[in-house]
């Protein structure tokens, strides 16, 4: 056979893996006899570690699907210290008020750097007080999926919580057997950490039977299992941003966005949309559900973070099909599992700018803010006392895919404008962000002359963004500036990883 290979044109090109050496032997168990014994679960989390190869100076990321209830963060890096292990990064899509523990953990040298979509609470304001020698890195949704496969983020072991998962590793946001345990539902953010980590660990509590089908991360992408009793609090992944409101001032503006968008001519039979996180962001699909159900239209899909009143017009029949980056709420989570065209997708898919993602698709987006400036930039990251407070999530992701973003937010917040002359942080560039919407006015960026046309035939009055701001001023009076330092403890990427601003130490108690 390797004579007659010789004699074959180009056979260099063909056969790289020499001759056939034979099949070599063949199982003749059962497979519910060899399952017990060959698969991927391993006794301990100390196991895992060691069998990954984890060293000091690598890379750890997790997923923050189970949000403010998540308890694997805290529980593997308390393991890696008590082992011994220094100078991690961690590369965590977005860490919360839960994650306070870590804090202890900078201190003692275990993590050194950290690469995230946001930061909450006490660890936030330790950090924005210089807690963390090294400058966190802030990305996008969208831009931590394109850095992570692009390979400019490599992840070394990635430890992913999952609320069910088969002893091969085919894993999944929610019980395939019952709707009663811990659900977080879509794992769009896992599902990239899986897939280009050179290691991947599965933290479980339900260790199902093999195939646990349908799965968000395959086996193929899985290297340990490890079963532990607590891997979240279901309670705590509807909380915060994710809120349902009843404020009157949210209401309004969520109702006067809805009419933005019928204005603008965007809500027609077929049409794309995402909601954000907030209060009045996410009010405004219950007056979008209203304008439906009158003109007789469907929404072709609704992408992003999922709602249980997104998944509730799916199931009337108003909404074709749900593209779930991440599920906001348990209904939405059950709705994944119970409904076929409620799909899950990865972070890539949803938002990365390296090829055209869903984002890009969108007939409009509803979105939050902290402060917008009087050039339409957006801040979502840090208060108006300098301290961070939130996340970048897919905020600029989606006001530069979709045909119509719609920037929502009341004109004060107590006695501190949202209007102001520059933002604290750049998080959105003004040129992605189209309309504003307070409750107190409407401003449309000058680069959409056409929408502000279509919002004033409608009847609808519409303020220059300067209007707005001296508007709030006359009701708060001009806030003093924050004192910062000079050290920068924030690095904050727009959506291509290009640095579009920083962060700097607050000065002060």
């Amino acid at each position: 056979m390797d004579q007659l290979l010789q004699t074959i044109p180009h056979i260099d090109r063909i056969a790289h893996r020499g001759v056939f050496a034979g099949a070599g032997a063949k199982l003749t168990e059962t497979f519910r006899a060899r399952s017990g014994k060959d698969n991927k679960v391993l006794p301990s989390l100390e196991d895992a570690v060691r069998a990954a190869g984890l060293r000091d100076g690598m890379t750890i990321s997790f997923h923050h699907h189970f949000r403010g209830g998540d308890h694997v963060v805290n529980q593997v890096v308390d393991t890696l210290a008590a082992m011994g292990f220094r100078d991690l990064t961690l590369a965590a899509s977005s860490l919360a008020d839960v994650h306070a523990p870590l804090i202890r953990h900078i201190k003692n040298g275990v993590i050194t750097h950290i690469e995230t979509s946001g930061l909450r609470g006490q660890l936030a304001e330790e950090i924005s007080r210089g807690l963390l020698e090294c400058p966190v890195v802030f990305r996008s949704h969208g831009g931590r999926a394109a850095a992570i496969g692009s390979g400019e983020v490599h992840i070394d072991v990635a430890f992913l919580g999952a609320p069910s998962c088969d002893p091969y590793g085919n894993a999944n946001g929610y019980s395939r057997d019952d709707d009663t345990s811990i659900a977080c539902g879509s794992m769009g953010y896992a599902r990239t950490d899986a897939k280009y980590a050179d290691k991947v660990i599965i933290l479980t509590n339900n260790l199902v039977r093999y195939p646990n089908a349908p799965w968000a991360i395959p086996e193929y992408d899985v290297d340990y299992i490890v079963v532990t009793d607590d891997i979240g609090d279901p309670a705590g992944i509807m909380s915060g941003a994710t809120r349902y409101t009843k404020n009157p001032k949210e209401l309004l503006i969520a109702q006067t966005a809805a009419g933005v968008i019928d204005a603008a001519g965007y809500l027609y039979d077929g049409f794309s949309m995402q909601m954000g996180s907030g209060g009045a962001s996410l009010a405004v699909a219950r007056f979008l559900r209203q304008m439906m159900q009158e003109k007789g239209i469907r929404c072709r899909f609704a992408l992003g973070g999922i709602t249980g009143q997104i998944t509730a017009m799916h199931e009337e029949g108003m909404i074709d099909r749900i593209l779930d980056v991440q599920s906001f709420d348990l209904d939405a989570a059950l709705s994944l599992k119970k409904n076929r065209f409620h799909h899950q997708i990865d972070a890539a898919y949803y938002a990365s700018f390296l090829f055209a993602a869903a984002v890009d698709q969108l007939d409009f987006v509803i979105l939050s803010a902290l402060e917008i400036d009087t050039d339409f930039n957006v801040n979502v990251l840090t208060g108006s006392d300098g301290v961070i407070r939130g996340a970048i999530g897919g905020h600029p992701d989606t006001a530069a895919g979709a045909s119509l973003s719609v920037v929502v937010a009341p004109l004060t917040r107590g006695r501190i404008p949202t209007v102001i002359d520059r933002v604290n942080t750049i998080v959105t560039p003004g040129a992605v962000v189209d309309v504003v919407v307070t409750d107190q006015g409407i401003a449309v960026n000058p680069r959409r002359p056409e929408v502000a046309e279509k919002l004033k035939k409608a009847g609808m009055r519409v303020d220059t963004i300067r209007q707005l701001k001296d508007r709030a001023e006359a009701l708060t009076g001009r806030p003093d500036p924050i004192r910062y330092k000079d050290r920068v403890v924030g690095v904050v990427m727009y959506r291509d990883n290009s640095v579009i601003d920083v962060i700097r130490q607050i000065d002060g108690e």
